[in-house]
């Protein structure tokens, strides 16, 4: 199992090799279409997320002691974005996740281009993930 600091070294060297955000934004598009989709069944409002200018579902499990992310959206580049979060996180220990700076997205110049609706949708993806995080931390690694 990869960690945190190797996950985002990868994104990190992947968007390395792009010039400008066309090309970062096309490689978005590609990584959208590699997304680890959520269960149809799972697409209720249970797991919508608030605050994101399009549909993005978001799921978790708990498995091994990591969390497992899958998730959909309806916009293409929405659904690249979540992936390059799923990337990071994914398959981390709860702690790992609640303690993750994630300061790639601005190393990789993703945060300055982004719109403000889809920089908003992107900080509450990132919210919702932590949330799970924590709720399985709870849950799992400090049993009352």
């Amino acid at each position: 199992m990869k960690t945190y600091l190797e996950n985002t070294q990868t994104i990190i060297s992947e968007f390395s090799q792009y010039l400008d955000m066309t090309e970062k934004y096309i490689y978005i598009i590609e990584l959208g279409k590699s997304l680890p989709l959520i269960d149809v069944s799972l697409k209720t409002d249970n797991y919508l997320i608030n605050g994101c200018q399009s549909q993005v579902w978001l799921f978790a499990e708990y498995k091994d002691g990591a969390v497992i992310f899958t998730a959909d959206s309806d916009a293409i580049i929405t659904k690249g974005l979540v992936n390059i979060l799923i990337r990071a996180l994914s398959g981390l220990n709860p702690t790992e996740i609640i303690e993750a700076d994630m300061k790639f997205i601005d190393e990789i110049g993703l945060r300055e281009h982004l719109t403000a609706l889809r920089s908003n949708g992107l900080a509450s993806m990132i919210k919702q993930m932590k949330l799970y995080a924590l709720v399985y931390k709870a849950k799992y690694e400090n049993p009352t």
